[in-house]
């Protein structure tokens, strides 16, 4: 009975060796990823503050084209464009004759969706959500 019982057991570790064999851990790529900030793309919408500028703080939405459309400026490419980066591109357009030192702020007000798609549980559109 007691062989059997250590028959069993090592039966048992075996099987979870073998189960193991097939884990590969996830690619450094994946982590590279997340650790990258956001990026702007068609469908978000973000809420742009010009200090002691109540006219051009506002919502605006990036268009399928990438570019948001700001007062006075004008078309504004947001595609591929990390908020900080947007920040400092409206602040350099209004310095160009609009404002003499624009303290611009950006915010994310909505992400824009994912899809999940291919051979999963539950493929549809999806809200995004960071982290």
């Amino acid at each position: 009975m007691k062989s059997l019982a250590v028959l069993f057991s090592a039966l048992v570790a075996a099987s979870a060796l073998a189960g193991c064999s097939s884990y590969r851990p996830t690619p450094a790529a994946f982590h590279e990823v997340l650790d990258q900030p956001y990026r702007l793309g068609a469908g978000d919408r973000i809420r742009v503050t010009v200090f002691e500028q109540e006219g051009l703080t506002n919502t605006y939405s990036v268009d399928q084209s990438g570019y948001i459309s700001f007062p006075l400026v004008g078309a504004v490419p947001a595609r591929g464009h990390t908020a900080q980066q947007l920040e400092a591109e409206i602040a350099a357009k209004l310095r160009q004759g609009y404002l003499r030192d624009p303290d611009v702020s950006i915010e994310m007000d909505r992400y824009r969706p994912i899809f999940v798609m291919g051979e999963v549980g539950a493929a549809g559109q999806y809200s995004y959500v960071p982290g």
